[in-house]
């Protein structure tokens, strides 16, 4: 291979890497990716893999050694990672010119909005009813997260043309979220709000995902990447308690008016309809193709059943376990059907309708009042519950591969 076609070829898969890392891979299949297309392009590459940066070194030849380097200052929105993940798929096996693979990624990094921002800003509010419902079903809590959310929805748009200020949206937005419930509440007459109803407006910023990765990264010993991704998470959970904690006291209300009690008013049926809405708000926020939408429903439905069978029968912890494990081997499955959607764009809105994250919110405000010293520790086991319950069906799923290959060989013997 001539030294002009090898550079080319690593100044591909590097921009690649660099686009799988803003779209959430973690670094293995980020790794993966990089070993597998340099063999399916025939170079040899050393390289590098982190979170927001890709480093790929290439064979020494009469002008010195190619070395290519990439990194995205921001993270793909969900819409993009569909067609990334179908060029990803097809580098890996070389199935794909490589003028022809930059000039896919360049599409894919300028894809423009499917829908304009209003339609935003109603999915967001949608949304927010739909976990609502899951979490705190009162007919007052639906009608608040739903405005609640077209608000912060609205917020979230109007950053997305300056890009500074979106540093400081989850604590802005937890703060307005907090202070109109509190004087809502007291207007109302009410003597304290609950926790829950905080949550679904603010969902956007609650990062169990990431952190689940991070620690699926660490007993991975990607040390960098998972120490990287969990700072990254537990700062923007303490950004939402800060926003709910100055809240309160800018008001002058003390801890005693946050609670975290379940309450259920409009009944068992309901946390199961939220689900249905949450799916359908998902997809006008996030605009993936409408053709996604069935894949949707299922995959959040099997989550949020997995999770509620695994806490009734073994227990709170153990519900993330059993919501990660279902959701992976599930996402995994259907992903490998004709026309299904990628992996990743399957299991990250199962992850956004898990427990962690809402309970990493809950926790650390806790963590300020009387119920600090039980808070933390419930909060750290329920993201590792849902990091092995990933891990477990990541397992699961590589037994059963295993098995079904070697079932013919067995039999022929």
């Amino acid at each position: 291979m001539t030294e002009p076609i090898a550079a080319q070829q690593i100044r591909f898969i590097t921009r690649l890497g660099a686009a799988m890392g803003a779209a959430h891979y973690p670094v293995s299949l980020i790794r993966q990716m990089l070993d597998r297309a340099s063999s399916a392009y025939g170079v040899r590459n050393d390289f590098i893999a982190l979170p927001n940066y890709v480093q790929v070194v290439g064979p020494t030849g009469a002008h010195g050694t190619i070395v290519e380097a990439a990194h995205l200052d921001h993270e793909l929105r969900f819409a993009q990672m569909f067609p990334l993940a179908r060029l990803v798929r097809d580098a890996m096996r070389g199935a794909v010119r490589l003028d022809d693979g930059e000039a896919q990624l360049d599409r894919v990094l300028e894809m423009p909005d499917r829908f304009p921002g209003w339609v935003a800003v109603v999915g967001y509010g949608v949304q927010s009813a739909g976990l609502a419902l899951v979490l705190e079903p009162t007919a007052l809590n639906l009608l608040v997260a739903t405005v609640l959310g077209f608000l912060v929805g609205l917020f979230h748009v109007l950053v997305q043309r300056a890009g500074m200020l979106q540093h400081l949206l989850p604590a802005v937005s937890a703060f307005t979220v907090t202070a109109i419930c509190l004087l809502g509440a007291h207007r109302l007459g009410m003597d304290h709000v609950n926790l829950r109803a905080l949550i679904p407006p603010l969902a956007m910023f609650l990062p169990g995902a990431a952190i689940t990765l991070a620690v699926v990264e660490l007993t991975a010993r990607d040390v960098i990447s998972g120490t990287s991704r969990l700072i990254a998470g537990f700062v923007q959970i303490a950004q939402l308690a800060f926003g709910i904690l100055i809240a309160t006291q800018f008001l002058g209300v003390d801890g005693s008016s946050l609670s975290t009690d379940a309450v259920n008013k409009i009944g068992p049926w309901a946390p199961w309809l939220g689900v249905l809405v949450y799916a359908i708000g998902v997809l006008l926020f996030l605009a993936p193709p409408l053709s996604f939408l069935p894949w949707l429903v299922v995959i959040c439905y099997t989550a949020f059943a997995a999770q509620y069978l695994g806490g009734t029968v073994l227990g709170s912890y153990a519900s993330g376990f059993c919501g990660g494990l279902v959701l992976t081997v599930s996402a995994l499955a259907i992903s490998r059907r004709r026309g299904a959607p990628p992996t990743i764009t399957l299991i990250l809105p199962g992850f956004w309708l898990l427990v962690p994250g809402s309970m990493g919110l809950i926790g650390v405000t806790e963590l300020f009042g009387a119920d600090g010293d039980s808070a933390f520790p419930a909060t750290v086991i329920s993201m590792i519950s849902v990091a092995l319950g990933l891990q477990a069906g990541l397992v699961l799923w590589q037994l059963l591969r295993l098995r079904r290959s070697t079932a013919p060989q067995r039999a022929a013997r």
